[in-house]
């Protein structure tokens, strides 16, 4: 039998002033942790607490041989119970986004508002493997991230990319590194983006925020008839030139559009 798992988080207490009381739950992307949203958590405490989680296999959460989106969801109901948080605002990124709209379409009287970075609720490829190939890297002979980094680049020429994947070293107490990441159990789950959403009668109806890097190849066009169908109430935003990875790359603009939809709750 499948079993959730008790994620490892990070609260940002609300600041001063704060106008919500429904606390705000960030789920991180593929190969991302909580460590990758320290900023726009900070910039959201100022409506509301922030919780910003590690998905099972990521970060600090525990590892488990299983790896799914449906278990992800399970993963953050349990962090909702624990919490006694009774309704939250949801934001997801990529497959943390996936795993937001699962959660949403299953427990949606759960879930007040919901924010979707750069995905659509539809079957993805796994396609990452020079990130996998970093990721079996034998990092027992290097002395610096440095030398890391070098050979990383063979495999991901991309330094904005590799900085990220980078991001889930850990240095051990005899000097050594190692990766916190569930490597085997992340490769072995290859379609983890896949055929999860195959019930359009499963809706959610709450106030939907999809924010699109106008860039990125994770968004089409088309996309936007597919989520309307799950996500009735949806309103979708461009950011042109975006990347997948606008919530840093293309801070100002997404902190803008954060802005709007946060004031909308709000009023």
């Amino acid at each position: 039998m499948f079993k959730e798992v008790k994620l490892f988080f990070k609260e940002h207490p609300a600041k001063e002033g704060s106008s919500l009381t429904t606390p705000i739950i960030i789920l991180h992307g593929l190969f991302g942790s909580s460590k990758n949203w320290v900023t726009v958590s900070d910039f959201l405490s100022s409506y509301s607490k922030v919780y910003t989680l590690d998905l099972r296999n990521h970060g600090d959460s525990p590892h488990s041989p299983d790896h799914s989106l449906s278990l992800m969801a399970e993963d953050v109901k349990e962090f909702l119970d624990d919490h006694g948080l009774e309704k939250v605002i949801l934001l997801g990124h990529s497959m943390g986004g996936l795993v937001a709209m699962t959660f949403a379409l299953k427990y949606p009287d759960l879930v007040s508002d919901l924010i979707i970075q750069d995905i659509s609720p539809r079957d993805y490829e796994f396609k990452y493997e020079g990130e996998l190939a970093v990721f079996h890297t034998d990092l027992s002979s290097f002395k610096n991230r440095q030398e890391i980094d070098s050979v990383a680049s063979q495999f991901v020429p991309n330094p904005f990319i590799r900085n990220f994947l980078l991001m889930n070293l850990d240095r051990m107490e005899d000097g050594k590194y190692r990766w916190k990441l569930n490597v085997e159990a992340i490769e072995r789950s290859k379609r983890v983006f896949q055929s999860e959403f195959n019930d359009p009668n499963k809706t959610y109806p709450g106030k939907t925020l999809f924010v699109i890097g106008g860039d990125s190849e994770y968004f089409h066009p088309t996309d936007i008839e597919i989520a309307s169908k799950y996500f009735p109430n949806a309103k979708f935003e461009t950011i042109p030139g975006g990347d997948h990875y606008i919530h840093f790359t293309k801070a100002k603009e997404f902190q803008a559009i954060l802005t709007s939809f946060m004031d909308s709750i709000v009023s």
